[in-house]
């Protein structure tokens, strides 16, 4: 079977937020110079002109996630082009430049935006000026620099074109933020100690609390509360409705929650009861939302169908997951579907 590693999202998350609260580079702050190795898709951006708003999308071609963010990150650009947006799809942590245009090439006018590749390769200049300073420890992370070259707001891309519309309104108000963001790192701090400590119930109480603290986070901490439901404590009818009800609402038009909740249900270690006709749902509408075209979804999918004894649909699935796919995932996705095709003899 495809190894992923499932990374206990929660303390990830908690570790994340309490990082921040250290960071050299803070909302409010001028935005760094970007170090660019080379320029792909469109007009190089030398510097940030006043009056235009910037998004630096730090992204990599082996992160499901950040390949699963850019059709959204895409319709951000098409939507607010006129207003004066401009999209940067960094790319960071990678080192492969032939990989990265092949990549960009094949995404065509799926990727509308601009793309740059980091000077220095997989420890590049423009991730430690933009990631390391701001204490950020995983991608996809999007910066939204404002009108006057300033960091207005910095998180996943799925959480903030609230943000950006504000900002580009020039309704933005960067003092309530920033009295917001201190909140928000002290109630990370605790749910790390929480976490570890073991304490999941107080856990899933701060996990509550941002959620209510700040909305555009409220999908990511119920994506959380889900993984504490069936990883940590273990109840599964509370994890499952739960799950349900995020595809049901919040998380109906998020593949990469309703991706990473399937993949969990599915492959999680510890988990005594697994629910595959949900994990089945969940990886369906992450495949209908990605129109079929993400191996990672789709591997997902396959799974699903294979543990529920639908080997043929598995294999069908997984064919297509391998020939999207390319380097060591499609080297992976390879292997799984040899397996499945020996369980079928």
């Amino acid at each position: 079977m495809t190894h992923r590693k499932l990374i206990p999202t929660f303390i990830a998350c908690a570790l994340l937020i309490a990082s921040i609260a250290h960071a050299e580079l803070k909302v409010g702050d001028t935005a760094p110079q970007l170090h660019v190795q080379k320029w792909l898709n469109g007009q190089p951006v030398e510097k940030f002109e006043d009056g235009k708003v910037y998004v630096i999308e730090c992204w990599a071609t082996w992160c499901g996630p950040c390949v699963a963010a850019i059709p959204h990150v895409s319709e951000l650009q098409t939507k607010y082009k006129d207003k004066g947006l401009v999209v940067i799809g960094l790319n960071v942590w990678e080192g492969n430049p032939p990989k990265v245009e092949q990549f960009v090439q094949k995404m065509g006018d799926k990727m509308n935006y601009v793309v740059a590749i980091d000077e220095g390769g997989r420890e590049g200049q423009s991730a430690v000026a933009w990631l390391k300073a701001a204490g950020v420890q995983g991608i996809p992370t999007s910066f939204v620099v404002d009108q006057k070259g300033k960091i207005a707001w910095f998180g996943h891309p799925m959480e903030m074109e609230p943000v950006l519309e504000q900002v580009l309104a020039g309704d933005f108000d960067a003092v309530a933020h920033a009295k917001q963001q201190e909140q928000v790192e002290a109630l990370g701090q605790q749910l790390n100690a929480a976490a570890q400590a073991g304490d999941w119930d107080k856990a899933l109480k701060i996990v509550d609390e941002l959620a209510k603290l700040s909305p555009m986070m409220a999908t990511r901490m119920s994506v959380i509360r889900f993984h504490i439901l069936l990883q940590e404590k273990h109840d599964y009818d509370a994890a499952y409705k739960h799950a349900g009800q995020l595809l049901e609402g919040s998380a109906k038009d998020e593949p990469a929650a309703l991706n990473e909740m399937a993949w969990a249900i599915l492959a999680a270690d510890g988990v005594e009861k697994r629910d595959l006709p949900l994990a089945q749902k969940l990886a369906g509408r992450a495949n209908e939302l990605t129109e079929g075209k993400q191996p990672q979804v789709l591997d997902t999918l396959a799974k699903a169908h294979f543990e529920q004894g639908r080997v043929d649909e598995a294999i069908k699935l997984m064919t297509t997951a391998v020939n999207l796919a390319d380097g060591d995932l499609k080297s992976q996705l390879e292997a799984t579907l040899e397996e499945y095709k020996a369980a079928k003899k």
